[in-house]
Order: C-alpha cells, then structure tokens, then sequence
C-alpha cells in the first residue's frame, strides 16, 4: 500500500473503529480459574456453543485457550493466547496470560498490549502472590482493572474481608456494581448495584452452557431470599457508605476497582463482567513511542510485536508473532517496515486468532491484535509501521533469569535441528540463550525466570524439532550485567562464575551465589557489574 492510498483512509473511520475495541487481559494466579473465565465469555458472546474444561472432563472438550498439549495435560496455562470475537457491536481482544509464576515475562509482555485487565481472585484465597505481582506490573504501566471475584458457588471467605484485602493490602479501594446474595458456597444471585435489582442464575449441565438469569425487583427479592438478600444489600452499601461509591475516574486512573462476584465455572455472573468491559474499559489511545511523543490513533499504521509462537499448528509448522495495531488503518498486502531492522516486511498472510482456530484477516484498527504468519524476520519488540516519519515503540524488556542449565542433543546427528530448534525458542521468548566460547556454540545455556520453563523448552524440542535433549543445571543464583566487557576474565578465571553473552549482545556475570560474587568484587575493586532488574532489563 502506498503513501497516497493512506491518505485515502477517513481519519474518523479510524478512531471509530478503535472506539469499538475493548483489548484486555485477565490476570490471576494458578488455579483461580482464569482460562474457564476466558471460555466462559466467550460463550456468552456467542462464539461458543459450550464451555471446555481444561481436563475435558465429563465429555467437555479441552479449554479454548489452553491449546499446548502440556497445557491440556497439566491443567495450567504456560502460554499467552490471544481470542477476538464480537459481542453486540463491540469488538473484544481478550489476551489470556499465563497464571504460573514461571511464566512471568510472557505475562509482563501481554499487558504492555492491553488497555485494561480482569484481575480474578478465588473467593477462598484472595489475593496471592503471583497476582500480586501482576497488579504490580498493572499498576506500573497505569492499566485500570476490574475485579472479578470467583468461585462463589464454593465454600470461602467473607465478601467484606476480600474486598477490605484489597484496600489493605495493595492501596486499591473497591467499588462494588454487584454483590453476592448468599454466603460462599450458597450462591443464589447477585444484588445489582446500580439498579438496586437482583439477578438470579440457573445451573445448567456442568455449566456447557449460557446460565438462565431471572431479574428481580427489590421486593421480589426481599420476599423471596430474605435474609439472604438484606444482608447483601446492607453489606454493599456499608462498602460504598466507607468510599466504595462508583467513581469512573478513579477506576480509569487505577486508583479504585469496580468488584464483581461470579462462578465462571457454572457461568453466573459473567455477562455482567462483559457487559462491564463493553461499557468502561478503556478504549485504544494514543500509545508513546520510544521518545514519549505520542502517536495518534489516526497516524499511519504502527504496531508492536509482544509474542511469537511456532507450533500452534502442528499440520503446518508456521510461526506467528501477535502485533498489537497503535495506530491507522491495517490492510493486509501491506509492505511494511521493520523499526529494528529498517528492513521491509510483507504482510501477505495475517490472520484472526480465536485460540488455535485461526482464520484469515483483511482489515485490521488500533486495539486488535493480528497474527503475522510465517514471520521468521520478526522478533519480540520489534515495531512495524507504514509511511514516513518513522516510529519506534519502546522495546519489551527480558526479565532476570534465576536457574541456569547447559542443553545438548541427545543425538549428535540432529545438530542442525537443535541449532534451529534453540534459535526459535530465543526468538520467541521462550527461554533467553546465553553463549560463550568456553562452552562453544554446540553447548549453549538456558536462562529462566522459573524451572518449569525448561520443561517447556524441552518438550517443544522434541516434538516440534524432533531433538530430545539433556539439560545439566549450573549452580548458579545471582545474575549481573557485566558493564566492562575487558573485565570478562576476571571472572572466568576466579573459579566462582562465568560471563555468558545473551541473544541480544548482553554480557551476563552469573555467581554461585552473592557470597562468590563478594569475593571477585572485593579482589578486583575495578570490576563493574550492575543488577538486572526483572521486569526492566
């Protein structure tokens, strides 16, 4: 597409489409049903006919975004997924996230793509670590959040108590727009807030399909629950009475959250999640490039690379990197170009992503997510854009590796497989792949924030590159940038840590522990090394 075919794009069509995408991420941690939630609505945007189970059990079919063959069979989400679907004449980008804590960084580049994020809590845990740490990163990077507290048709803690954590623990004043009549485990609706009306499920099999809601007025609900119903009416307005009233400022500059209570498992309470997500999330805005001037929506097109996954198709071997559109107006045929590279790259192949279904995709406005097949050219962080002047967005950042482990081909004669096997995997952001010429190219390291992420890496080397491979682990614990590459001996030569050179050009000091890496300091006082911080390396 030429210059003068942009400029043909209307302006107005541009941010009126981006005014109808809701992009966001649902954020929890393992086991708080995060990849059922994600089923769940897309059920009730009517792009499902019935809900999976992660395990399929009872005859259901595996979860929609949990496509890996470890994911099926371990019950977790390792991976990010990307689904978009209409609901009404709003278009969603839902990201799923990984929820293992091992997992981090793949979670970490999903929420610089995204305008908001579904915080899940489980009503018996509330808050736990991982989704602690997420809410960090939410916060860091401004995302405004919607609380969705779930499994209330389980036994667990008292609604005051979850929502009084929120504020206590991590300074975010909820607001409730529904609340649960029935204790946990006795869930029989949900008062609405807003309307001062009940809404009553229905169970059907398993939860396959869309629960039945019943709407009831005030007194119809006070007559027939209650107890039940006073009690969760006094409940919320003591919430709102202490600073829970409904602000949309302080949802929009992630200061407050608006909480709602469900069962994503038997589908109650998430077409209220939906129809919120459709009415506040925030829409596409101007996103800042690596300079911190703004690009507008109605600028050239513009879009970012955060994930590239091979293997979601086993019949066809491709690679895809996920690209969140910043600005204009995309078309496929495109000859764009690569920010990173200068280079062009042909957007010939572009395709919708609904978990592992994927079809082809022509047009494309700020928000959505495209699948770029058979890009092999495209790494993580990588920017693409249309036109002069050019953009850059600001690059996605490695976290802090902390395990450590040298890989091998377990056959010898599958050395050009292993060598294209690792090089996807670095490209991708599976594990980072560290080098040097002590250990030699065939023997390459691999660093990671969690162990579980060498499982991973094994096992798509042997199924999608038929390499089964050996890992030895090195104990090693404490990780620094070498800052003075002409200081590399020192450390090679100590006997208490190496130095090992990173994809990216990186020089990497790895230690046995902060006790060797005392020692090399205080005899070498000219050694400069720095920290890594996770998150922002």
């Amino acid at each position: 597409m030429t210059a003068s075919q942009t400029a043909a794009v209307a302006p107005h069509e541009v941010t009126r489409e981006a005014g109808r995408r809701r992009t966001f991420a649902v954020i929890s941690h393992p086991d708080a049903g995060k990849s059922t939630l994600t089923e769940a609505l897309a059920l009730h945007a009517k792009v499902l006919t019935s809900a999976g189970a992660v395990h399929g059990k009872g005859g259901r079919r595996g979860v929609t975004s949990d496509w890996l063959e470890m994911e099926q069979a371990r019950g977790i989400s390792i991976t990010s997924a990307a689904l978009q679907f209409g609901y009404g004449d709003t278009v969603i980008n839902l990201l799923d996230t990984p929820g293992h804590s091992d997992f981090s960084e793949d979670t970490y580049r999903v929420l610089s793509a995204v305008d908001s994020a579904v915080m899940l809590l489980d009503a018996a845990k509330g808050l736990e670590p991982q989704t602690l740490k997420l809410f960090d990163v939410c916060r860091h990077r401004g995302i405004p959040v919607i609380t969705f507290i779930n499994k209330w048709d389980r036994p667990g803690r008292d609604a005051l108590d979850l929502c009084d954590e929120l504020s206590e623990r991590i300074n975010l004043q909820a607001m409730p727009l529904t609340w649960p009549v029935g204790e946990a485990g006795h869930f029989r609706g949900a008062l609405d807030v807003r309307t001062g009306g009940m809404v009553r499920y229905q169970r059907t099999a398993g939860g396959a399909t869309v629960a039945p809601e019943t709407h009831l007025d005030a007194e119809q609900a006070s007559t027939e629950e209650g107890a039940g119903w006073e009690q969760a009416r006094e409940e919320s307005e003591l919430l709102i009475s202490s600073g829970g009233e409904f602000d949309i400022e302080r949802f929009s500059d992630a200061t407050a959250t608006p909480v709602l209570f469900g069962a994503a498992v038997l589908n109650f309470g998430v077409r209220q999640l939906l129809d919120l997500l459709v009415e506040l999330a925030p829409r596409p805005n101007r996103r800042l490039d690596a300079g911190g001037a703004p690009r507008e929506l109605d600028s050239p097109f513009s879009a970012f690379v955060f994930k590239v996954q091979t293997g979601m198709d086993r019949s066809h071997r491709d690679q895809i990197a996920f690209a969140r559109v910043c600005s204009g107006r995309f078309e496929r045929g495109m000859t764009v170009t690569n920010a990173t590279t200068g280079r062009p790259f042909a957007t010939k192949y572009v395709q919708q992503v609904f978990g592992q279904q994927r079809s082809t995709l022509d047009v494309a406005y700020p928000g959505d997510v495209i699948g770029l097949v058979n890009a092999t050219a495209l790494r993580v962080g990588d920017t693409l854009y249309l036109d002069r002047p050019p953009v850059r967005f600001p690059g996605l950042p490695s976290f802090a590796p902390s395990h450590f482990a040298v890989v091998r081909p377990r056959d010898l004669g599958r050395a050009k497989q292993f060598r294209k096997g690792v090089d996807q995997l670095a490209s991708e952001g599976v594990v980072q792949v560290l080098r040097s010429d002590r250990r030699g190219d065939a023997t390459p390291v691999f660093a990671v924030v969690g162990p579980m992420q060498f499982d991973v890496a094994t096992h798509r080397l042997d199924v999608e590159f038929g390499v089964p491979v050996t890992l030895d682990r090195l104990q090693y614990s404490v990780v620094r940038r070498l800052v003075e590459p002409a200081h590399r001996s020192l450390i090679d030569s100590s006997g208490r840590g190496e130095v090992l050179t990173r994809t990216d050009g990186a020089e990497l000091a790895l230690f046995t522990d902060e006790v060797a890496l005392g020692v090399i300091t205080r005899q070498h006082p000219e050694l400069g090394v720095e920290h890594l911080v996770a998150g922002t390396d």
